[in-house]
């Protein structure tokens, strides 16, 4: 497994990273475990953000799970700063378990330049 992380922002304010271990190569989608920098719990700092920008949730308040749509103002950036974008960035998880991120539908090219292992993961694979 590559050890490369990508640092996750939320309004420009680093809140964990990733190495977005898991992925779907043929659908442009990548997803990884968040490792969170000073967030105690993702259920309710995740919970807050949405109802405070109208974001839509699913939740289960006694597991403390939550899954998110598109969030706008989450980022991923590679090692350079550079951003990682897609069609659509959110978050599921609860506290209990950890929380992963997804980024849906990033291009060939973006793909093909941050995500080389995955790629020959999957050709390894056809």
């Amino acid at each position: 497994m590559l050890n490369e992380y990508f640092t996750i922002l939320l309004n420009e304010k680093s809140i964990g990273a990733t190495a977005f271990e898991k992925t779907d190569v043929s659908m442009g989608v990548v997803f990884g475990e968040i490792k969170f920098t000073d967030v105690k719990s993702g259920y309710a700092f995740f919970k807050e953000y949405c109802l405070m920008n109208n974001i839509v949730f699913e939740e289960y308040p006694d597991d403390k799970l939550i899954s998110t749509r598109n969030i706008p103002n989450l980022k991923v950036t590679d090692k350079n700063s550079v951003e990682i974008k897609g069609l659509s960035c959110s978050i599921s998880g609860m506290d209990s378990d950890g929380f992963e991120i997804t980024i849906e539908g990033i291009p060939n090219e973006i793909f093909e330049l941050n995500f080389p292992h995955h790629i020959n993961r999957y050709r390894d694979f056809q």
